[in-house]
């Protein structure tokens, strides 16, 4: 479903107002066509300082894009309704949860309550507008805000709690377990557009509504390839350090070097606008 559709979908009657950009100066509020990878282009300085904002990519930098303060209070409203939501539906329905879903749930259940228009027309901004506008220059693999995670394509990994695509993402973290060991988890699949929502807000939310610091850390919604591929692996009892560079100090990280398994889709300095991932598997395709 595209842009206006949606938002008509949505709409009690009423035509939608077009969405106002408020972040993004001069960008269009029109429909934009889903970016490629386009990496941008530097001199000497502007490369040095685009390095260093990458590797400190928990502090704010100069030329940060920020969210309007009214914005801000609809991303706290939107990201409260989200954490109601995954608790209605469990955190393993909620990695596959469909936005059109999400916003029926929020009708029929008090408990999460009926998203305002205002923030819908705000999640809808977050995921049209171009996220290369605040420093993010991955692909978007997920083109609409109601695309939706095929569920009879996707499997539930045994006591890990998280799904993973048939076919290639499946063989190859089995291929991976089998090679490196029984040290290796599988810390985060497939993940919904909904799912990468409550991520990306919660980040932002907590960078003050900088979304240029929370893209730093990870892909906005649509931009993610946990969307249609990828996968993220860990070491056994290390917890949230699997997620920080500490994470290529493990035998695991050693042993996926060594057997020629990381193929990263954000290495370190990067020209996509991520920080160093080194649990993040890259899939070439699902067949």
């Amino acid at each position: 479903m595209k842009r206006r559709e949606f938002i008509k979908s949505i709409s009690t009657g009423v035509a939608a107002a077009t969405v106002g950009v408020g972040f993004i100066p001069g960008a269009s509020a029109g429909i934009l066509p889903p970016p490629t990878a386009s990496h941008p282009k530097f001199r000497n300085s502007d490369l040095s300082a685009y390095l260093n904002k990458v590797r400190q990519f928990n502090e704010d930098h100069q030329g940060d894009v920020f969210l309007t303060d009214h914005q801000f209070e609809l991303l706290g409203r939107s990201l409260q309704r989200f954490r109601r939501l995954q608790r209605l539906v469990g955190f393993g329905n909620f990695y596959l949860l469909d936005f059109d879903d999400a916003i029926r749930y929020s009708q029929r259940h008090t408990e999460v309550g009926k998203f305002s228009m205002a923030e819908l027309n705000f999640l809808e901004m977050i995921f049209y507008e171009r996220a290369t506008e605040y420093g993010f220059y991955g692909e978007k693999p997920l083109k609409n805000l109601t695309d939706r995670i095929p569920r009879r394509e996707v499997v539930k990994v045994h006591s890990t709690g998280n799904y993973l695509y048939k076919g290639r993402p499946l063989e190859l973290y089995y291929k991976i377990r089998k090679e490196v060991g029984p040290d290796v988890i599988l810390t985060s699949g497939v993940r919904s557009v909904i799912k990468q929502f409550l991520l990306f807000l919660d980040k932002t939310y907590e960078s003050s509504g900088n979304l240029s610091r929370a893209s730093r850390s990870l892909a906005p919604p649509g931009y993610s390839f946990h969307g249609i591929s990828d996968f993220d692996v860990g070491q056994r009892g290390y917890g949230q350090f699997n997620f920080t560079e500490k994470f290529v100090t493990t035998d695991v990280f050693k042993r996926l070097k060594d057997l020629g398994y990381l193929t990263l889709r954000y290495p370190k300095d990067n020209m996509l606008g991520v920080r160093f991932e080194p649990w993040h598997i890259k899939v070439h395709g699902r067949a």
